[in-house]
């Protein structure tokens, strides 16, 4: 049977008001700046959602040095309950501009898009508002029976360097949940491995008119070394299961360049396979630049949650049967990214993904569905209560 909200229309209306009040500030992170968050936005987002969180009645919000928000929402219950986290993440990515966003709300059809000329921000301020209406709801509405709820609010997730800092000490949930993802009914508890790199090219700069046998142009080695990057394995390329080296950035001049690049794959065999080419074209471009040197740093992102996830089928069990008792018709697929879920897992809380209605994400052409995002904020306030059962 569907979970019936009281007052659903209000709630409806209070995700679209918080949704809207959320992109309009402009919380895009840097990927190059080192410390986090790395942008202002980001503070002023937390500390809007931390004044938020307080006056619909929560007494117990942190918010650290870093920009983690961490809410605490008592049990209904004396039951010795597991509590329960949901997640979304501060930011939105720096491949497209997120300021001053021109919102187009088309009640019609439910549909909140922008002008064209930034991004949404649905990525993530859509899950982060689900997860506000339905604290809102839980706190109004203490007759639904459940634990100890945590909400937890991250920087930098685009950037990956957020989740390191994340304030373990503070977190008592042994099971979360991550809204982070795309369309109604959509859930993933499998990811890429993810990798990135830096390749550094040294070359020998001269002036061009006395190069001949001298000069080792170390941006044209970046560009070869970009040009060895199997097309066929490219993201444009794939799809499904199948990983892909994916350029980034590349800069430089005839002394001195760098190229940037991300590396995915849902096999750990594949993802070595990717991390060892990257050495070998490098010699191949040594090899082909008399005098020049390649150096080849990596670092792993986050590794594919499938395993750890498994290994508590719980949470996915109520992941499922809460989808039933909202009506929603769900479906299992793998992230072709990763979520600060990710992550988690990987540090002992199992986190799948949930849906959060947002579509095209990290393009001009993103949109979120009002109706999704009422379906995403029953399913939290639904998994808050079957955990108490």
């Amino acid at each position: 049977m569907s979970l019936n909200l009281q007052n659903e229309h209000a709630v409806r209306s209070e995700i679209v008001e918080r949704f809207l009040r959320y992109v309009s500030i402009c919380t895009t992170s840097d990927p190059n700046i080192d410390v986090t968050p790395t942008s202002e936005g980001q503070w002023e987002l937390a500390k809007l959602l931390v004044t938020e969180l307080e006056a619909i009645g929560i007494k117990n919000v942190l918010l650290t040095e870093n920009c983690y928000v961490v809410a605490k929402i008592p049990g209904t219950t004396k039951k010795n309950i597991v509590p329960v986290g949901f997640l979304a993440h501060l930011d939105t990515s720096s491949d497209v501009s997120g300021k001053d966003v021109h919102v187009i709300y088309e009640k019609r059809t439910g549909i909140i898009r922008t002008d064209g000329n930034t991004l949404l921000g649905a990525d993530d301020k859509a899950g982060i508002a689900e997860i506000m209406s339905a604290a809102a709801y839980l706190v109004a509405h203490p007759e639904i029976e459940h634990g100890r709820i945590e909400i937890i609010f991250t920087p930098d997730e685009e950037t990956g360097k957020g989740l390191p800092l994340i304030p373990l000490e503070k977190i008592s949930a042994k099971v979360c949940y991550t809204l982070d993802g795309g369309a109604l009914g959509e859930f993933e508890t499998e990811c890429f491995n993810a990798f990135s790199a830096r390749i550094f090219f040294h070359g020998h700069a001269i002036h061009p008119g006395a190069a001949r046998g001298v000069l080792v142009n170390a941006a044209l080695m970046a560009s070869t070394y970009a040009a060895m990057l199997p097309r066929s394995e490219s993201p444009e390329s794939t799809d499904g299961y199948y990983g892909y080296w994916s350029l980034m950035e590349i800069s430089g001049n005839h002394e001195e360049a760098t190229l940037s690049m991300i590396l995915r794959d849902f096999n750990k065999a594949g993802i070595e396979r990717r991390v060892k080419a990257l050495d070998d074209f490098a010699r191949a471009v040594e090899a082909q630049f008399n005098g020049g040197k390649v150096t080849v740093e990596t670092k792993s992102s986050y590794v594919n949650m499938k395993e750890k996830i498994d290994e508590t089928p719980e949470v996915i069990e109520k992941l499922k049967k809460a989808a039933s008792n909202c009506g929603v018709n769900y479906i299992f697929k793998p992230i072709r990214g990763g979520t600060d879920g990710s992550r988690l897992t990987e540090l002992g809380i199992p986190t799948p993904n949930i849906f959060t209605g947002g579509r095209n994400f990290h393009s001009r052409d993103e949109w979120v569905s009002v109706p999704d995002m009422l379906a995403a904020c029953k399913i939290v306030i639904e998994l808050a209560r079957l955990w108490a059962e």
